[in-house]
């Protein structure tokens, strides 16, 4: 065996340690006053509460999940084989450890997140740079974290077993816990900010995260759960879902001159360097992340670009000498440099989809400010305007998917798809950075509001979130893209895996299918949307309960019952989630069991193409309704306490689980499927 797996071994513990001592940096930051650190340890206890419960519940989930493995996958009951090649269960045993290391991504990224929000609320009393940094250290955290026990859970299940097909299960263990991590995290921190949106700022006319309304700890403690815990385990799915569908289909892609290959040959290894570059590449992009005091909006935008900028580019100049030391065994007319211009296509691919997205979600630019115009009109206007935002933000993003893809096929055929999307979710380490700190900076603002801390001090925070909330839009729309590039890799494993050679739309069974698949992405939105409606009514009632029940809220005098609502959006979200998530496991199995290899197969497609629109659509948006809301508090048509703030708050309140739930759940949604089809394709044959 070669020397490069440990040396992508050691990347992963590169990524851990760098995670290690940031985290212990910004614990060492000054944590507030009392007042702070109460309400930091308010939101910490909340929080980990509603993790606890959560994990508790998936365990059953995953515990059923592996014995089904191991029965039906690894030991094959159904055709009576008494064990598998190794005599382990080894799909069960990768399906486990990699929803351990989906959970444990989020529990590390959501408890580094709860210790810093204060530190950064105090930290933004010294100035606009020191609150950044503290935020942006801290989504650094769950960046490294994410890409550490990603590659290393990959490079270990690889190197043991030597089986793609084995390592698939670590990827349907990660997509697991993040549709459920996702989705409940979602409906929890929608719940909460829905609540406490329409009864305080609408009907009692309170500012937000204002200390008198009882829902605001509840809201402080959904954008952990929802915007960190869950958007980690989104996004490790998302990397490791990459790069198992890399080596999954380097064994059968005609770019290679044979099928046949050692298990540590270099068309193995490439998505595992290049990921390691990756790495490398990212923790020395986020030592750029700077910026001054009083900085505008754009150069607060270019100060996190700067870092992300150049990742990419070093991920370029160290994907050429990877390729350039590995010896690939190639198909007649090919050449290993295309290897390279593959991964260049997914960093430039990944880069559009989020510049686009930046441009119709941030409020420096013209679709975000109209649509704030539209506020003046009422909140029928601003829907409207800000719906129509979300279908054309779709235009963009697809045609360099499309790009994407025709010319990586070209250039390395399917190989080169599922590498171009590892080359995309390269950078993660600083991306997913950029990502999380946006709910860092807002519970910050949230702590400075309800600890009474200097004017300036919110004012920074508001600039920090509202770039947050454009970061956060353009993540989603990266994780969008590179769910497409994955899933597509996925789904031409599963079709060689059963030996499904092509999809006739002419024939009956195959469109079937195709609009089964097509529906699905819209009966999971309505289940998410749906389950945050009604969980925001019971908070809704909850608080004005409250607001009429306990004496002197509004006057200062009487103390809101915040655990009461943390338990409300807790009790819900749990339940709530569950059904949704079930679909996504359950669908493609039942398809491909009673329907066929070709319905399952055109059920893929459909979803693919269905769910990334629909989620392009929601996620952009429901950025630019929130965008537009804070466009107005900046005192831009009436400023707070106008008929057209009322109206911004009401598209903001109908955008949440466009962007939190729904829209961010569909990636993982259609990377599910395609990972379930995959791991029991074996029954459909």
């Amino acid at each position: 065996m070669s020397l490069l797996p440990l040396l992508v071994l050691g990347a992963g513990a590169l990524a851990l340690l760098f995670a290690a001592y940031l985290a212990f940096k910004v614990n060492s930051e000054d944590a507030g006053n009392e007042r702070v650190q109460e309400i930091g340890a308010a939101i910490h206890e909340g929080a980990m509460a509603f993790l606890n419960r959560e994990y508790k519940l998936l365990a059953i989930f995953v515990i059923i999940i592996t014995g089904v493995l191991a029965i039906f996958i690894d030991y094959d009951v159904l055709n009576k084989i008494e064990g598998s090649e190794s005599g382990l269960p080894s799909t069960a045993i990768s399906y486990i450890l990699g929803a351990i290391g989906s959970a444990l991504a989020g529990f590390i990224g959501m408890l580094i997140a709860v210790k810093s929000n204060m530190r950064t609320a105090t930290a933004a009393t010294k100035g606009l740079n020191p609150g950044l940094r503290v935020a942006f250290n801290s989504g650094s955290v769950m960046g490294m974290t994410v890409v550490g026990i990603g590659i290393t859970g990959i490079t270990i299940l690889y190197l043991v077993f030597q089986d793609a097909q084995i390592i698939s299960g670590f990827g349907f263990g990660a997509s697991t816990i993040a549709l459920f991590a996702r989705v409940g995290g979602g409906i929890y921190t929608k719940a909460a900010d829905v609540g406490a949106d329409l009864v305080g700022k609408v009907e009692q006319g309170i500012p937000e995260d204002d200390p008198r309304n009882p829902a605001v700890i509840a809201d402080n403690v959904g954008d952990n759960v929802g915007d960190v815990a869950g958007m980690g385990a989104d996004l490790f799915e998302s990397y490791v879902g990459s790069i198992i569908a890399a080596i999954a289909l380097a064994t059968t892609s005609t770019v290679f001159a044979s099928q046949a290959a050692e298990f540590d040959g270099p068309r193995f290894l490439l998505p595992l360097l290049i990921a390691s570059i990756g790495i490398v590449s990212s923790i020395i992009g986020t030592f750029l992340v700077r910026t001054g005091e009083n900085a505008s909006m754009n150069k607060l935008l270019w100060a996190l670009r700067t870092g992300i900028f150049t990742a990419g580019g070093l991920v370029i100049l160290g994907t050429v000498a990877a390729v350039g030391y590995l010896d690939f065994d190639l198909a007649a007319n090919q050449s290993k440099w295309n290897f390279v211009w593959v991964v260049v296509v997914g960093i430039i691919v990944g880069q559009v989809i989020g510049t686009a997205t930046e441009y119709y979600t941030a409020y420096e630019y013209g679709p975000t400010k109209k649509l704030s115009e539209q506020a003046v009109t009422g909140p029928a206007t601003v829907i409207i305007g800000g719906m129509g935002l979300g279908m054309i933000s779709t235009a963009i993003p697809t045609i360099s998917i499309i790009a994407g893809i025709l010319i990586s096929y070209e250039l390395a055929d399917i190989y080169g798809i599922a590498l171009a999307a590892v080359g995309m979710l390269s950078t993660l380490g600083i991306t997913l950075a950029t990502d999380a700190y946006g709910p860092v900076a807002d519970n910050a603002g949230g702590i400075a509001e309800q600890a009474h801390l200097p004017e300036e001090t919110r004012e920074r925070t508001d600039a920090l979130d509202a770039l947050g909330n454009t970061t956060a839009a353009t993540g989603k729309g990266f994780a969008i893209g590179s769910a497409v590039l994955t899933s597509l890799a996925l789904m031409v494993a599963y079709a060689q895996l059963v030996g499904l050679e092509a999809l006739d739309l002419l024939e009956p069974k195959v469109l079937v299918g195709l609009l089964i698949g097509s529906v699905l992405p819209y009966v999971f939105s309505s289940m998410t949307m749906q389950a945050v409606g009604r969980a925001a009514n019971s908070m809704i009632q909850e608080v004005r309960r409250q607001f009429r029940e306990i004496p002197g809220i509004m006057e200062g005098t009487g103390k809101p019952d915040y655990a009461k609502a943390v338990d409300i959006s807790t009790s819900g979200s749990l339940r709530e989630m569950v059904l949704p998530g079930l679909l996504a496991v359950i669908a493609p199995i039942l398809v491909g069991s009673l329907m066929g290899k070709d319905v399952l197969g055109g059920m893929l497609l459909g979803s693919i193409a269905s769910g990334f629109l629909l989620a392009v659509t929601m996620a952009n948006a429901g950025g630019a309704w929130d965008n537009a809301k804070k466009y107005v508090e900046l005192g831009n048509h009436g400023g707070k306490g106008s008929e057209a703030h009322e109206a911004a708050v009401v598209g903001d309140t109908v955008g949440d689980p466009f962007k939190d739930t729904s829209g961010p759940s569909l990636n993982i949604l259609i990377k599910l499927m395609a990972m379930v089809s995959l791991v029991f394709g074996v029954l459909f044959i």
